[in-house]
């Protein structure tokens, strides 16, 4: 064992950061193709060769378990199109942690034995418009039916589901209500997740729907009695409210105009073995290769999270934001796994 593997901080930055929160991403495939997560034009796939084994993904897992990792979530791509799905699961299962993924909710009906079998309690299901026109323009397919109805699937068979909706003025922003309005009879959360700037997605600011607007909708068709605001946990990513009277709740992710870098606790690794200390880090760091050599990738880890910005990957502004050379180089949403 060598001395950085022993070292307890492996995993906390500069700035007290404890990183128990690992998210792999299994492959960079779907069977969607969201506007905002993929060009329109698709992207250039890793060749084979350079994408993770289940092996691979299970050995580098553990080494971040064994240094304090509690809480793995799987993402894609679409996680659950990869052939190996299910045995990937399967092993991580064997892991100390709570696992848990996020799918566009197309086959998720194929897995609910598998999930409930692997300890699997939670879902987060992504759905961006409630309406099935718009659903598919957003998509670029024809499943709205199909995912709306595994939602309530996933519902009755006790798993609490988490529906992630990414807001863009002008085209989905008037369905605040109708999606805060599923949580009336269903017991699940509803999140909003502000647009955020990735690789082809034609990000600008003018299609950004802030926490403030989102806030402001509520006010204007809720009383403010009704309007209760929770309790939010350390890591927590969201802003969490519910209406009086209704089952579930609703939240918002605001990585652009509030951002929560002070609780962040994730990191993320890619399904061709590079690690990101931040969702919008152009930079990675390769684990694959040196693993595959049969060397030590604790202290790649370590450096990687010292090097983690104090917010945003130094995008500490809404001006620099708004700077493409910023953020320009940053992957596609589905070769990053959310």
């Amino acid at each position: 064992m060598t001395e950085i593997s022993k070292n307890p901080k492996i995993l906390t930055d500069a700035f007290g950061r404890k990183h128990n929160y690992l998210r792999i991403s299994l492959t960079e495939r779907c069977n969607l193709r969201c506007t905002y997560c993929m060009p329109a034009d698709g992207i250039q796939l890793s060749p084979k060769e350079h994408i993770m084994t289940y092996e691979e993904i299970y050995t580098i897992a553990k080494k971040f378990v064994d240094h304090g990792v509690t809480k793995i979530r799987l993402t894609g791509g679409e996680p659950l199109v990869r052939k190996d799905a299910r045995l990937i699961i399967e092993k991580l299962a064997t892991l100390p942690v709570q696992l848990t993924l996020t799918t566009n909710g197309v086959i998720v009906d194929k897995f609910i034995d598998l999930f409930k079998k692997c300890g699997i309690k939670t879902l987060n299901v992504s759905l961006d418009s409630l309406d099935a026109t718009k659903n598919k323009n957003i998509t670029r397919r024809s499943y709205f039916e199909k995912v709306y109805q595994n939602i309530l699937l996933l519902v009755k068979e006790g798993f609490y589901v988490k529906v992630n909706c990414v807001l863009m003025k002008g085209f989905n922003d008037n369905e605040v209500i109708d999606f805060i309005n599923l949580s009336k009879d269903l017991p699940i959360q509803v999140r909003f997740i502000e647009f955020m700037p990735f690789d082809g997605n034609q990000w600008n600011m003018t299609k950004l729907v802030s926490l403030k607007e989102i806030l402001s909708e509520v006010d204007s068709n809720f009383a403010a009695a009704e309007i209760i605001k929770l309790e939010d946990a350390p890591n927590d990513t969201t802003k969490s409210y519910r209406i009086k009277g209704y089952q579930g709740t609703f939240a918002i992710i605001s990585s652009v105009t509030n951002p929560f870098c002070d609780g962040c606790n994730r990191i993320r690794l890619t399904a061709n073995g590079q690690i990101k200390n931040c969702l919008f880090s152009s930079k990675e760091s390769d684990l694959l290769t040196p693993l595959r050599a049969g060397k030590s990738i604790e202290p790649i880890i370590q450096k990687t999270i010292q090097s983690k910005f104090k917010i945003r990957s130094g995008m500490d502004t809404l001006e620099k934001f708004n700077q493409p050379d910023l953020h320009g180089n940053n992957r596609s949403m589905i070769t990053i796994g959310g």
